[in-house]
């Protein structure tokens, strides 16, 4: 064989490996962009289209592009199981960010082992990570956490009999076991638990129950549209009883829906919404400000906790990715399992082997509706 003929040889050889070696990283994503959960999924597609932009922007990441395929999966279960089945099984993505709501998560978390590929969900429920699936990991904080700061905060008002609404989808149900546990456990008396169903229109039925019972005051726990027809039938029913919010309402999109009815309501929080008024030396001070001015410059509509939920999921992925220097599924779990003190916009995460959240309860603040925006409680 001559030089030459050599060199052409070694150089078709060389051309499979300088391919893979630009191509790009997979990550898949799940999200409710459309139906009734779309003020969820539709801030979580956007921030982790302009999220990867950025990145690509800078280089990528170890030198490789990041190509996030989105599906929409309307929030509707099937369509969920069906659009993660296809980023396994077709797009061979390296990890899945999403789905949006609890429900759709844990109806698709058991596909993960098999797959061998970590799932980072969007959603809140405490079931998603506990019990632990070594696959699976979420970032929004928990329900236990919420909940313990509605009491804590219950507690310093002097209140003594709780009354619980909450809504029959995974979310609901998720939180509604933990109200059941921590209620009691943190010393309260369970006056009334009325249920609604996530299409209800009207809950005075449930509320006049609720009013009946004569508690201290009230927790509901769901997300839009039902969290702000309740506000509305209490004031209707003129029940002046305190009524507290999950975490699941923390948008603008809450605000709007409810209307004068918001004002005075409470909720555990995230920072990200009321980021001016975190002190300047809070770590989490930067990464709100700047996640804000990105997102709200770029698609011109205020931010909400959740798009910071794919804003931490998607850089937790890579953050792993570069702890390991692998873009193999196998290293993304295993050192995300290994990440501690990362800030991101919904606390400051520590994984552990144990621990698939990262968060505790100090991630939230309690805030109040005040003249149709957030406020920190003194």
């Amino acid at each position: 064989m001559t030089i030459r003929c050599f060199l052409i040889a070694l150089a078709l050889l060389l051309i499979p490996v300088s391919a893979q070696a630009e191509e790009p990283i997979k990550i898949g994503a799940v999200f409710s962009a459309t139906g009734p959960a779309s003020f969820l999924g539709e801030p979580e597609k956007n921030t982790v289209i302009m999220l990867a932009d950025q990145i690509n922007e800078a280089g990528g990441v170890l030198g490789r592009k990041l190509e996030v395929v989105v599906y929409d999966d309307e929030t509707d279960v099937n369509k969920c199981v069906l659009a993660v089945d296809k980023l396994l099984k077709k797009d061979r993505v390296v990890t899945v960010l999403g789905p949006s709501v609890s429900g759709n998560t844990l109806a698709v978390m058991n596909k993960f082992p098999a797959a061998k590929v970590p799932m980072l969900s969007c959603a809140a429920a405490e079931k998603i990570v506990n019990p632990l699936n070594p696959w699976v990991f979420k970032t929004p904080q928990s329900d236990r956490h919420a909940v313990t700061r509605i009491l804590e905060h219950a507690q310093n008002e002097g209140y003594k009999n709780i009354a619980i609404i909450t809504v029959s989808d995974g979310y609901g149900q998720a939180g509604r076991t933990v109200l059941q546990e921590l209620v009691p456990e943190m010393g309260f008396t369970l006056m009334a638990d009325e249920v609604y169903g996530p299409k209800d229109t009207d809950m005075t039925a449930q509320l006049t129950s609720i009013k009946g019972a004569q508690p201290d005051a009230i927790i509901c726990w769901g997300t839009n549209p039902g969290p702000a027809v309740i506000a509305k039938n209490r004031v209707q029913l003129g029940i002046k009883t305190p009524l507290y919010m999950s975490h699941g309402v923390a948008s603008k999109k809450f605000i709007e829906l409810a209307g004068n009815a918001a004002e005075g309501l409470l909720l555990p929080a995230g920072r990200l919404i009321v980021a001016d008024q975190i002190p300047d030396d809070h770590p989490q001070k930067p990464v709100v400000t700047n996640y804000i001015e990105d997102y709200e410059s770029r698609f011109d509509q205020p931010i909400s906790s959740f798009g910071g939920y794919a804003w931490d999921a998607l850089m937790l992925t890579v953050k792993a990715i570069e702890m390991g220097n692998s873009a193999d599924p196998q290293d993304i779990r295993d050192n995300l399992e290994k990440i501690e003190g990362f800030v991101g916009t919904g606390g400051i995460f520590n994984f552990s082997a144990e621990d698939h959240n990262g968060l505790d309860a100090s991630a939230f603040e309690m805030v109040i509706i005040e003249n149709g925006d957030w406020k920190i409680v003194e």
